[in-house]
């Protein structure tokens, strides 16, 4: 039997971490560098003002183990984006 693989799955993404709701998915990249990079942009373009204003951290996690068998492990966590820094990066 054969199973189809990645050769190399993404394996990183950032996590919105609320305080009165479950954790949001913001982005998924093959490296943490991608990932960081692109968090920001999706946290505005995913979360409405009212959401944002809940977000106690962005989580930055890295999947550890097989493909099909294994578990996101956190990493650190990355600052919670204000649009006064989006603005000068953009």
């Amino acid at each position: 039997m054969f199973y189809q693989t990645e050769a190399k799955p993404q394996g990183w993404r950032a996590v919105a971490v609320f305080d009165d709701r479950t954790d949001r998915l913001l982005y998924l990249g093959r490296s943490s560098t991608q990932v960081r990079a692109g968090f920001a942009e999706a946290f505005f373009e995913m979360l409405d003002e009212e959401e944002r204003e809940h977000v106690r951290s962005v989580a930055l996690q890295r999947w550890h183990g097989a493909p099909d068998a294994g578990r996101w492990m956190h990493q650190t966590n990355l600052n919670v984006p204000s649009l006064a820094k989006v603005a000068r990066i953009a």
